[in-house]
């Protein structure tokens, strides 16, 4: 008589028995490292990540937030009771209207980013995924940057009261991390001031329109 069959039998005659939990497939690597894929232009590799934090009321807030690995510009931090995999593609929404679609996105191997509607969705609009090792969180050591400054620059000192007041000190807590807060590693510049600095230094494609109207321009 063992485990297994205990569990077999208990189900058979009803008995109220725990859910075995299939172990989800790790798919991340060491080669998808922060130290190893570098970015070394805007938008061309982001981050996410989760953070948690509670309530006066004992209710579960989650974090996530979508960081640029080149500017250390946060590009999102959204919180809610709970984040799921569908909630985590259209939260990336706003940024990629906002900022431009990444090349890259890398992360752990938490379910809502390992998921295979993720991976999908990210596909369509071509954006690959760099998943770092199982149980590895320095490799993604810019988005473990940006969460541990969150932890301790608000979520250790500040209570929030509901949801309200959580979404009101997070939009200020991010206002300040990206114009108030020169990074050494920018030159001591804010993450706002150097993104838009590495925006302006990238020149436009002209459209194929515009070629064709300047090579009329240049035979005639």
């Amino acid at each position: 008589m063992n485990a297994k069959r205990v569990h077999r039998l208990c189900r058979q005659e009803g008995l109220k028995v725990r859910r075995i939990r299939r172990k989800q497939r790790a798919i991340g690597h060491s080669a998808n490292a922060g130290h190893v894929r570098r970015a070394e232009q805007q938008n061309q590799v982001w981050c996410w990540d989760f953070s948690f934090d509670r309530t006066t009321s004992v209710s579960t807030l989650k974090w996530l937030s979508i960081m640029d690995d080149y500017t250390r510009e946060c590009l999102t931090l959204k919180v809610d009771r709970s984040i799921t995999s569908d909630d985590v593609i259209d939260m990336l929404a706003e940024p990629f209207a906002m900022s431009g679609v990444p090349q890259h996105l890398r992360s752990d191997n938490g379910p809502e980013f390992v998921s295979q509607a993720n991976q999908a969705s990210l596909k369509k609009v071509q954006v690959a995924t760099l998943d770092i090792a199982p149980g590895s969180p320095r490799q993604n050591g810019y988005a473990e940057s940006v969460r541990s400054k969150l932890v301790d620059g608000l979520l250790r000192r500040e209570v929030f009261v509901n949801m309200s007041d959580a979404r009101q000190q997070i939009a200020a807590w991010r206002t300040d991390y990206n114009e108030e807060r020169p990074d050494s590693s920018l030159g001591y510049v804010t993450p706002a001031e150097f993104a838009a600095r590495c925006a302006a230094s990238v020149r436009a494609t002209p459209s194929l329109q515009q070629h064709d109207e300047v090579t009329q321009r240049e035979l005639s």
